[in-house]
């Protein structure tokens, strides 16, 4: 093979591995990034943090082949030809050169003059940070700190839940009437005798809430329901806050649409006005113990 041929081929060859290098990095580097965004997306902390980390290898891939392909592109000539020395050949030199004496350049250049303002600016209005009532607060039993790196995933609210933990026909809107609703997650780095607090707001207005030592496992699925009798479920716009001692770690909402069947109890007038206080259901907050 002569000289000519030689440098050719070598050439040839480093200009495509840098280019099917800089293919594959643009590729993995965006599907990374597809990776990253999606597990955003998830409902479940652990498969959030499966896709999460598959999305930094594959961005760690694309960034060595991004690396790889600017050593080949500086380096592989010169390396390559240490190994397979090339020699020179004379080439014909041109006597005659032609060489353009007129530039062209132009002299005007049009800067617009116009700059459009916004007939109307919108300014985000500040929405409050779910918080725990006082008289609720104050019936904390625990002693123990909550963990700063606790993780809890978005609730999902259904009609309950199946043997693998999946919640059953689960939706945003709901249609009267209802009776039982969960409010479905899972959670990581949870502490055994932590106080957690779930609240049901309707409308703004805090229709139930449950409070208690948690007693599950420190990772896995729980729940929190209300069982009311179905006349107790207005329609409206229903919101389920979790926390964890006083931090907000997880929210749902969901909206109950068409009235509650009316109460069958028999209505009775007594001679004299009687003032009865009637205690708000309490259902025991049940965690579902993960893997």
């Amino acid at each position: 093979m002569s000289p000519e041929n030689l440098n050719l081929d070598i050439r040839s060859f480093l200009q495509t591995a840098t280019y099917i290098s800089l293919g594959l990095f643009a590729l993995l580097f965006f599907r990374g990034l597809q990776y990253i965004h999606s597990s955003g997306q998830l409902p479940y902390f652990r498969l959030r943090r499966q896709h999460l980390i598959r999305g930094w290898q594959i961005l760690g891939v694309s960034v060595f082949l991004g690396f790889l392909a600017i050593l080949i592109s500086i380096f592989g000539e010169p390396i390559a030809y240490s190994y397979f020395p090339v020699t020179p050949t004379p080439s014909p030199t041109q006597t005659n050169t032609l060489t353009p004496t007129i530039t062209l350049t132009p002299t005007i250049t049009l800067t617009p003059s116009l700059t459009p303002t916004l007939e109307f600016t919108y300014t985000p209005t500040v929405t409050p940070t779910p918080h725990i009532p006082l008289a609720i607060a104050a019936q904390f039993e625990s002693v123990v700190t909550p963990n700063a790196q606790i993780v809890f995933s978005p609730l999902i609210i259904a009609v309950g839940y199946d043997e693998d933990f999946l919640p059953i026909r689960p939706a945003s809107v709901f249609q009267n009437p209802v009776r039982h609703l969960y409010a479905i997650f899972s959670y990581d780095g949870m502490a055994e005798g932590v106080q957690w607090t779930a609240l049901w707001y309707r409308e703004g207005e805090l229709v139930y809430f449950e409070t208690k030592l948690w007693d599950g496992t420190t990772g896995g699925f729980g729940f929190t329901d209300r069982d009311a009798p179905p006349e107790d479920w207005l329609p409206g716009t229903y919101q389920v806050q979790i926390f964890v001692g006083l931090q907000w770690v997880a929210v749902g909402s969901f909206i109950l649409e068409g009235q509650p069947p009316a109460s069958t109890a028999t209505s009775i007038t007594p001679a004299t006005p009687i003032f009865t206080a009637t205690p708000s259901p309490s259902i025991t907050p049940t965690a579902i113990d993960g893997e």
